[in-house]
């Protein structure tokens, strides 16, 4: 064995990018879901914005939990 080639860490490297990967495609996935919901409502039927949002993040396999996540997501109102 080579000192400093192990297989498992090779593809752990791997994977770590292809996950840092998704996360950032993910991550802007939400935010257009998340917008898309704030401007014309939570109802993908009577929202084409959240409709075209959510047929992407599913074209990117991005999970269903993570697209209701983001629809229901709402900003914080701060009582200042």
């Amino acid at each position: 064995m080579m000192s400093g080639h192990s297989k498992w860490n090779n593809i752990q490297h791997k994977k770590n990018a292809q996950d840092a990967k998704r996360g950032k495609i993910f991550m802007k996935l939400s935010k257009d879901i998340f917008l898309a919901a704030k401007t014309g409502g939570g109802d993908p039927d009577m929202n084409a914005g959240l409709r075209h949002a959510i047929d992407e993040a599913k074209a990117a396999n991005m999970p269903n939990e993570n697209i209701s996540r983001a629809i229901k997501k709402r900003p914080e109102i701060s009582m200042v």
